[in-house]
């Protein structure tokens, strides 16, 4: 592990990631993180989209469970209306 910088929380909350993490990390602007706070402790986790030939993997996995499952494209239409419905 290098050795640890120091940042501060600005008044609107936000908080700069030094340069050379930046830098060691290959973070750019716009990169997505998710933030967990526990105690005194926050970890910022980047979050990465799917490449497209994963996403498809996914969704050919998820199709063949559905229809293994025996659920129809009406199935997840009708679960979908009954969510919007309870909101």
């Amino acid at each position: 592990m290098k050795k640890p910088s120091t940042t501060k929380l600005s008044s609107r909350g936000q908080v700069v990631i030094p340069e050379e993490i930046r830098t060691r990390l290959g973070l750019e602007a716009g990169d997505q993180f998710v933030v967990v706070g526990e105690g005194n402790v926050v970890i910022l986790k980047t979050v990465e989209p799917p490449k497209a030939k994963e996403l498809k993997a996914l969704l050919d996995r998820a199709q063949k469970a559905a229809e293994e499952a025996g659920i129809t494209p009406e199935d997840v239409e009708r679960a979908i209306r009954e969510v919007r419905a309870s909101k």
